[in-house]
This record gives structure tokens, sequence and C-alpha cells, in this order.
């Protein structure tokens, strides 16, 4: 690969970033012109962009999937419904509202993927925000910072997890043994500075609840088979996968967006236009781009450079290594979205601890399924909680950060780049400092 490729796509890529972190543009266009630039000058054929674009089908299957199955109910006014029993049930009291947000996120994004979980539970935050006369978009900021921290609670609960767990052979069981305190911890940290990160919100009183509104449910009939069909994706999100002929979580959330069209079709409560027309294509096109970025990357040999930048500076500390990997992939992934950062790193920490001589070149293999040396298992684990938890630092940093932002903008508010880092900074440097706490006494000590 000549060196002028690998300089632009380097370039390109932090060029994008600073464009989304100035906002100067749109972060879908910003992130589409880049993908562009790559091809245009022939770093990668369009083939071979579609083909990055491909390998993170599973992603983009899943989030489509779920953003239909979600706006294919709107008609029947159950989020209206569900947001204002919260107000209610919460008594109008800002302070019980936030815990009942981390109460009602946590347990589901142990189990489901945490964009997901905002896809679901999101549209409920506009109208609760409404009737209590507060501004929603800090709500949706801590659902985000909730769901990425709660992904670490199991193997399955954030992609950047399951993909590091997978590539190190880790069990369901061994996860929950060794790492989900940690994502507990994470939590609470979160859960400690709610009066001062959301003091506002917090002190909120709404004194006349009972003259908030009461939204009836539409189409009673059509949301209770719909409720059938949401129950069979959330089920086969849990056990698809483990069945004899297994179904990834993108199949059956595909799956369950075609139920939900053929069953809001035929009641004739809305049309599969309307229902298309709606999804937020903005969020997957932004991701889409980012996959060619990262590809770009990839193809040029940024990211293999970058494992012997490790194992010149590191050696074999597994200790400093952990360490320093924990706050590095934190940090940088607050600028690159998490699910490609670790496809992209899994390959180069690999590689790195074969380099030094702590593995074995067999572990290299994509079929590998032995288990790696309980030394070096830190470093992955580090990875995991900097992967995860370093996308809480700003708005391009998760999965879930995208999916939030879309759906406030598509509620008439736009989450800005600035006011997610006023945020996400301080609850990222606390969870990271903190995490590495857990690491170094729970494996390193």
């Amino acid at each position: 690969m000549e060196t002028w490729q690998t300089v632009v796509s380097l370039v390109t890529f932090i060029s994008v970033i600073i464009l989304i972190m100035t906002e100067w543009i749109h972060l879908t266009v910003a992130a589409f012109l880049g993908a562009l630039l790559l091809i245009f000058t022939n770093i990668m054929t369009l083939k071979e962009a579609v083909g990055y674009i491909g390998n993170s089908h599973g992603t983009l299957g899943l989030f489509f999937g779920v953003m239909v199955l979600v706006r294919a109910f709107e008609p029947t006014k159950i989020f209206e419904y569900l947001a204002t029993q919260m107000v209610l049930l919460a008594k109008g009291k800002g302070n019980r509202l936030l815990l009942g947000i981390v109460a009602i996120t946590t347990p589901i994004c142990a189990v489901l993927p945490n964009a997901t979980t905002v896809m679901l539970l999101a549209p409920l935050i506009p109208p609760i925000a409404q009737e209590v006369g507060i501004n929603f978009v800090p709500l949706l900021i801590l659902m985000v910072f909730i769901a990425n921290s709660a992904g670490l609670l199991t193997i399955v609960g954030d992609p950047a997890t399951f993909i590091v767990g997978d590539a190190i052979n880790i069990s369901f069981t061994d996860y929950l043994w060794r790492l989900s305190l940690g994502g507990a911890i994470a939590i609470a940290v979160v859960v400690a500075i709610l009066p001062i990160l959301f003091r506002k919100i917090w002190y909120t009183k709404l004194e006349n609840i009972e003259q908030l509104p009461h939204p009836q449910i539409n189409h009673p009939r059509v949301l209770t088979l719909g409720g059938f069909i949401i129950a069979f994706v959330l089920l086969f999100f849990v056990i698809g996968e483990y069945l004899p002929i297994p179904m990834s979580p993108a199949s059956v959330a595909l799956l369950g967006a075609a139920l939900a069209m053929l069953l809001s079709h035929q009641s004739k409560i809305d049309s599969v236009n309307n229902i298309l027309r709606d999804v937020d294509w903005s969020t997957l096109i932004f991701f889409m781009s980012i996959f060619v970025l990262i590809g770009g990357l990839e193809k040029t040999g940024v990211i293999n450079s970058l494992s012997g930048v490790l194992a010149a500076i590191l050696g074999k500390n597994i200790v400093l290594g952990s360490l320093s990997l924990l706050f590095f992939v934190g940090i940088l992934s607050s600028v690159v979205p998490n699910i490609p950062l670790v496809v992209g790193m899994v390959p180069l920490l690999k590689q790195y601890v074969v380099s030094v001589g702590l593995v074995p070149a067999e572990v290299l293999a994509s079929d590998f399924q032995g288990q790696f040396p309980p030394e070096v298992l830190p470093l992955f684990y580090a990875m995991m909680f900097g992967a995860t938890l370093g996308g809480n630092g700003t708005l391009v940093g998760a999965s879930s950060n995208i999916v939030a932002a879309g759906i406030s903008e598509h509620h008439g508010r736009r989450i800005s780049f600035k006011t997610f880092l006023h945020y996400g900074i301080p609850v990222m440097l606390l969870q990271l400092i903190t995490s590495a706490i857990y690491v170094l006494v729970r494996f390193l000590l």
C-alpha cells in the first residue's frame, strides 16, 4: 500500500471527526463525504466499500428492524400512554424520574444490545419530558449512559463486549463471574452523580399531577397482536442463537419488522410507505459511512502498524499494558464508534501478545477455539471496559448515542456535540478511573 494512500485515509478520518466535533457539517454528511473521498481517490473501490459495509450487516439489520418495529406501533399511542404512567409512578418528582430511567434501562440492557434498548425506550422520553415541563435531551443522554454502562453486565449487553468476549472464547457464565461487577460499578458511578449532573431535573417537581392529560390507547386489538410480535422478538433476541437452527438478532429484528408492517397495513392503521419514510435513514447512512472509513484505515495498514507501537512501548508489562489500553481505548472510543473500533483493535491486540511472545501464533487463526493464558486476559478485559465506557464521552462514541441523537432530532431537538460533551466527559473519566481500579484489584494484584 502506497504511503500517500495511508496518509489520505488517516487525514480523511481525522477530518471527519473534526467536522463532527465542530458541527460545521451534519455528522451524516461529514461521514458520507469522507467515505466517498476514499472511493474517488481509489484508496478503495466501490465494491470494497460495500464489502466493509456488508461485514457489519448484523448491526445495520438490527438497527433497521427495530426502527421499523417501533415506528409501526406509533399510531396506537402506546408510547404516550406509557410515558404518562411513568410520570404518575414517579409522582411528578424529577429525582424519581431519573432513577426510574436507570431502573428500567439497566435490566433490559443486560440481555439486549444497548442500541436496541435505546430504540425501544427512547420514544417514551419526549412525551414524559413534555408532561413534566423539562427538556428531554438530558433524559435521553442519561438513558444512553445507563444503556452503555449496563452493556457490561453480561457478554451480550453490548456489541463491543460480545466481539471481544467471542475473540477470547469466554463463556456467558465466566463473564458473569469475572466482569459483571465492573458493569454494576459503572452504573453506580452514574447514579452517584445524578444530583450534580442533572441538578435542575433532580429537584423538579410537578405540582398538579392530577391535571396531566391521560392519552388513550388507539387500536387496542392491533396493539395486542403487536405485543405478541414484540414478545417474540425479545425472546428470540435472547435464545435465537442457541437454537438448533440459529437465528441472529438481526434476522429476528427484520422478521419482527416485516410482521409489524404486515399488521399495520392489513389493519389499516398506517401505510407501509409512511412507516418506511419515517425510518431514521440518517443514522443508518452514518454507520455505513463510518464502517467504510474504518475499512480505509484497515486496508492502508494504519491499524496494523499500531500493534508494533504497542509492542515497542509496553513490552511484556501486563499491568502497564492493561491500564494503558483501558484509557487509550476509552479515549479513542469517545471519538470513534466502539463497534468498528473493537473490530479493528481485536486483531491488533492478538498480534501484540503474539509479537511479544506471551501466546502462541495459533491464536491468530480465525477458527481458534482454545483458551488464552490467564495472564494476558486482563488486556482484553481492559479493552472491553475502555471501548464500552469510552462511548459515553462524546456524541459519536457509541451506536446508542447516535440512535438517541436521531430520535431527538425526529422530535424537534438536536443533541449538539457540545451538549453531549458537557455531560459525557465527567461520566466517562469517572467510569474509566473506577474501571481501572476494578481491573487492577480484581485481575492484576
